[in-house]
């Protein structure tokens, strides 16, 4: 599998081989795509699955056998929580969308009340999109993008796959790494029992992620024993995604402006394994928390971090989302162009975000490794737009077929008693011999619970 080589280069120039001999696929199964979506699903999955098998193996020995079911991959790409009786809110606010400009398209993202204010501060008020459109018909896409923006709000217009890597900041990010390692000063290795079924028992992972890429990789650290404790701000909220990340995890709020929360966040980073977090560049340190800060609270903190459109380049602090990097990458103009439709194709999910977050959940499971055998700290930096490149190396002339439609046959028998209802999960799509998916919280809602460890160090 030419993306899962990829991808384990990325993290280690040594796992290539070690996944020839540790690796199966089983399933079958495409989503309908112009672009190899489903092998980016099984390929991510595979990463993070095979770094996983490393951090439990003793060293010396064999990895433990790893497999991915595609179809099952395919649809946790989606959505994998199915309610009982309730129901999901929508999950796109009713001004997000893409819009005809005068000279092409452009998304505007206003699921965030902040978001849709910035859109609003540039193009006026409107009840709809009915409304909307008109005026977004008057502008330029180039203009209106900077304009909104400029506001602090999202937005991308439509480009081709050839512009964008003409573009500076596509140019910027393709020359970028999939993984992108810093190395600290080392430490004392630290040797902990270890359950085999669940390896992860006694790690500490501190996620102040939002969304969907850094929750998924959260709640894939959850489902092998880490204690993941996830800190939102007292004025977010993400309704219709919070059932389906917060999966295996206890939910607090802090405030970082505020001086007693602060000390409660520097107690948490003090004894954490590892720190997850999705600020753009230079957004966390204008909280204090810069790297040096970090290191001086916990020298052996790994830290793994994302953003939307790459670390480098003009672009490197634009606030972005899935949907919008699409938009940007040429991945909705190139599945438009091939399908002769009259608007901007996306992606069947948000496959940037997912496999971003399983990515991020692999690079997690590295450097613990490292630190592990060596004492090695080491931190990373990952980002959409870059997991876009690689999505757009599999473009295709003709699309994917498409999955069978979904059964029962698909789903985990067992309930999940989430804070919404009860729910039945899609069956995990990855299987490692001797280990066991279990998450200890069903998916709760944000600030829920108190900001401190449950387990002990």
């Amino acid at each position: 599998m030419p993306l899962l080589t990829h991808i384990l280069t990325a993290l280690d120039s040594a796992g290539p081989a070690a996944a020839d001999r540790s690796f199966a696929v089983t399933g079958d199964g495409d989503l309908e795509s112009w672009f190899g979506v489903t092998d980016l699903a099984v390929a991510a999955i595979g990463a993070a699955g095979l770094a996983l098998a490393r951090f439990a193996a003793n060293p010396g020995s064999p990895l433990a056998g790893v497999a991915v079911d595609r179809r099952l991959a395919s649809l946790w790409f989606r959505w994998s929580l199915h309610p009982l009786g309730w129901s999901l809110p929508a999950v796109w606010d009713p001004l997000a969308g893409d819009y005809r400009t005068s000279d092409g398209w452009i998304r505007l993202h206003t699921n965030a009340p902040h978001h849709r204010a910035a859109a609003l501060s540039v193009l006026g008020d409107a009840a709809d999109r009915k409304d909307l459109e008109p005026t977004v018909a008057r502008w330029a896409g180039d203009t209106l993008e900077a304009e909104i923006v400029e506001a602090s709000g999202c937005a991308a217009v439509m480009r081709g796959l050839e512009a964008w890597r003409s573009h500076p900041q596509g140019a910027a990010v393709a020359a970028e790494p999939l993984v992108a390692w810093t190395e600290h000063l080392a430490v004392e290795p630290q040797v902990r029992p270890q359950d085999r079924a669940q390896p992860l028992g006694g790690i500490r992972v501190l996620d102040l992620t939002r969304v969907l890429a850094g929750p998924v990789a959260g709640r894939f650290l959850a489902a092998w024993g880490a204690d993941v404790l996830r800190i939102d701000p007292p004025d977010w909220d993400e309704p219709a995604v919070v059932p389906e990340v917060t999966l295996g995890k206890r939910c607090a709020g802090l405030n970082l402006k505020n001086a007693e929360d602060r000390r409660t966040f520097d107690a948490l980073v003090r004894e954490a394994d590892v720190l997850l977090h999705g600020y753009r560049p230079g957004a966390l340190a204008a909280l204090g928390y810069d790297s040096a800060a970090l290191r001086t609270l916990n020298p052996r903190l790994t830290d793994v971090s994302l953003n939307a459109y790459g670390w480098t380049g003009p672009w490197a602090g634009r606030r972005g989302f899935d949907s919008l990097v699409q938009m940007s990458s040429g991945i909705a103009d190139h599945a438009m162009t091939r399908a002769g439709a009259d608007r901007p194709v996306p992606l069947p999910v948000q496959a940037l975000d997912h496999a971003t977050g399983y990515l991020m959940a692999a690079a997690v499971l590295h450097a613990l490794d490292r630190g592990r055998t060596s004492g090695k700290v080491l931190s990373a930096r990952l980002s959409l737009a870059r997991a876009a490149c690689l999505l757009a190396t599999t473009g295709r002339d003709e699309p994917y077929p498409g999955l069978a439609p979904q059964t029962p046959d698909d789903l985990d028998s067992a309930i999940e008693e989430t804070a919404w209802g009860p729910a039945h999960r899609v069956r995990f799509p990855l299987q490692i011999d001797g280990m066991a998916v279990h998450w200890r919280y069903p998916a709760g809602n944000l600030r829920s619970a108190a900001a401190r460890w449950s387990s002990a160090g």
